[in-house]
């Protein structure tokens, strides 16, 4: 309560102060309530635009290994870069992935058989054991779902002669696992089949729509706390 009490009234301040500055509002988000705390994260993702439209031209494949195409059931990493809006994508197998150094906000996907049935898993790590990183994780987890669509295309164009060969692999189901030392945010979920994972957003039930979300905002009884929505 004492610590709750202490960022509420750090929040006031930071308000006053931006008012007597006359500036203009920041996106630094914070709240003690979950729900509202969810409806500040979905709205800053939103904030960010649609989701991204996939370009083949800004997609780079790299085969990793000698062989020019990894045996299946493979693996890959996609990165990002912010600047260029450039996708490299990392074919290999398993076994180089478990050798491979990762980023932080790389995706990772992976063939594997589950009761008996073929599947793409897919990682996305949304919070460590960073305390500023856990703040942002909710923002972290919309971010990754809406650009999750965009991920799961990389992968069938960079590797489509592997869905040429095997088209089947088309109607697998997608697997996300979203990883974090958050609870809430530490889950397991089903996208479909890959052909519908990959051209679709998908949407949580419980998230509010844009327009609900910006009325919360405006609602005096929100009490500021600790969530920095674009801190990362």
């Amino acid at each position: 309560m004492a610590a709750a009490a202490s960022m509420a009234a750090r929040s006031r301040a930071l308000v006053a102060s931006r008012r007597r500055m006359g500036g203009p509002p920041r996106l630094l988000v914070v709240s003690c309530d979950a729900r509202t705390a969810d409806a500040y994260c979905s709205l800053a993702a939103k904030i960010l635009g649609p989701p991204t439209t996939f370009n083949a031209a800004k997609l780079k494949v790299e085969f990793a290994g000698e062989e020019l195409r990894p045996p299946f059931p493979r693996a890959y990493t996609l990165t990002h870069c912010d600047l260029t809006a450039n996708l490299t994508l990392g074919v290999m197998s398993s076994e180089q992935l478990r050798k491979s150094t990762l980023q932080r906000d790389d995706v990772v996907a992976e063939w594997k058989e589950t009761a008996g049935e073929m599947t793409l898993q897919v990682h996305c790590f949304v919070s460590g054991a960073n305390l500023l990183q856990e703040l942002a994780a909710g923002f972290r987890y919309y971010v990754f779902s809406k650009e999750l669509p965009l991920v799961l295309k990389a992968v069938v164009h960079g590797d489509a002669a592997l869905f040429a060969d095997r088209p089947e692999l088309m109607e697998a189901k997608v697997w996300v696992h979203f990883h974090s030392s958050s609870r809430k945010y530490n889950r397991l979920e089903c996208w479909g089949p890959l052909w519908e994972a990959a051209t679709t957003t998908r949407r949580n039930h419980h998230l509010l729509e844009l327009d609900q979300l910006q009325s919360a905002i405006t609602k005096k009884k929100t009490i500021f706390n600790a969530l920095l929505a674009l801190l990362l």
